[in-house]
């Protein structure tokens, strides 16, 4: 399949308004074609500062503009990070993803971030963080830190952003994407599904994300967790099987990107958490809070994983290595299946 940076909202709508079975079937060969099968990747996320945040997001709780019961905490001491990185390893995580409640950070802060970073690095896992805005020169510094993934959600379309958001503009998102690209980093970028944004706006979103000059590498898909005290506390439910959908065609338009089942996993139950992995989700967050909101329990993951045959194989091949060996065991049975030298003769004798 073509990997495509000329979507527009017409085709997306179009895809949404396929048959669903016929859309996760096409979803699903995509996803063989490009992914791991009856793989997904797990990664740890840590609120390493909390609340406080200058920004105005209306669904987030740590936002200094609405009152929840977030309590405010200072950033974590370096060992205290490192503590919690040793944990998520030891249950299964491959990657280490650290946010702080900023609108960006501070030149007193880099030091701490990047002896975060080069400890995470140093246990083998992969490194993760969501700092708010960068400029070109923060960008470079935590690359050169090693830092290998940097988080940046555009959140939703542009035309419904400024109904979520007024302390920083879409195209501050953007620049701060290109920032963290031109470093030199991957990028992980996605959005949120229920804030009371339109179809439209939704198939706006991943219009934004695919037509990136680079798809983000991981593109997480959120879906509300309604927390009392924000403005969105209210908002109307998701339907599942939109939310599937959405999933679906995240997969089929970024076929080569981890599509990351994210926040409002502890609202789904395993039949459309299954439904999602089916639609080519295969990342998620692991472990019982999302920074400030709850998430499944590792226990209850692990168990559905189990039901599903997810990550139980011993070692997990790439595409292209599955149809090598699939080519091979083909040849191997054609030659197998070739009379030998002696029953020729035995043949030829009778």
């Amino acid at each position: 399949m073509e990997v495509r940076h000329n979507w527009t909202v017409a085709e997306v709508n179009a895809l949404l308004d396929k048959p669903f079975m016929d859309l996760l079937f096409e979803a699903q060969q995509v996803h063989r074609q490009h992914q791991l099968h009856n793989y997904v990747q797990v990664s740890t996320l840590l609120s390493i500062k909390t609340g406080a945040c200058p920004e105005d997001c209306k669904y987030c709780p740590q936002s200094a503009h609405y009152r929840t019961d977030v309590e405010k905490e200072r950033l974590m001491e370096v060992e205290q990070v490192l503590d919690a990185a040793k944990r998520a390893k030891s249950s299964g995580s491959t990657r280490f993803c650290m946010g702080a409640a900023w609108k960006n950070p501070k030149a007193r802060d880099m030091p701490y971030l990047k002896q975060m970073i080069s400890g995470v690095k140093d246990m083998g896992l992969e490194t993760c963080m969501t700092l708010g805005m960068l400029t070109p020169e923060q960008a470079k510094e935590l690359a050169n830190a090693g830092l290998d993934y940097y988080n940046h959600n555009l959140d939703t379309s542009p035309e419904f952003y400024g109904n979520i958001i007024t302390t920083r503009t879409y195209q501050d998102r953007l620049d701060t994407l290109s920032h963290v690209r031109d470093a030199g980093m991957k990028i992980c970028s996605g959005g949120i599904i229920g804030m009371g944004e339109s179809v439209n706006d939704r198939a706006g979103l991943f219009v934004e994300l695919a037509n990136l000059p680079v798809h983000p590498e991981s593109v997480p898909i959120n879906m509300l967790v309604k927390v009392k005290g924000t403005p969105l506390e209210e908002v109307d439910d998701v339907e599942p099987f939109d939310f599937i959908r959405l999933i679906a065609v995240a997969r089929i338009m970024m076929p080569q990107s981890a599509v990351r089942l994210s926040a409002g996993r502890e609202q789904m139950n395993e039949q459309m958490q299954a439904l999602c992995f089916m639609a080519g989700a295969n990342s998620i967050f692991y472990g019982c809070k999302l920074l400030t909101t709850p998430n499944p329990a590792e226990d209850s993951d692990m168990m559905l994983f189990r039901k599903l045959g997810i990550n139980s194989q011993a070692v997990v091949q790439k595409p292209d290595e599955i149809q090598e060996n699939e080519l091979m065991e083909r040849v191997v049975e054609r030659v197998a299946a070739r009379p030998s030298e002696d029953d020729l003769f035995y043949e030829a004798s009778v």
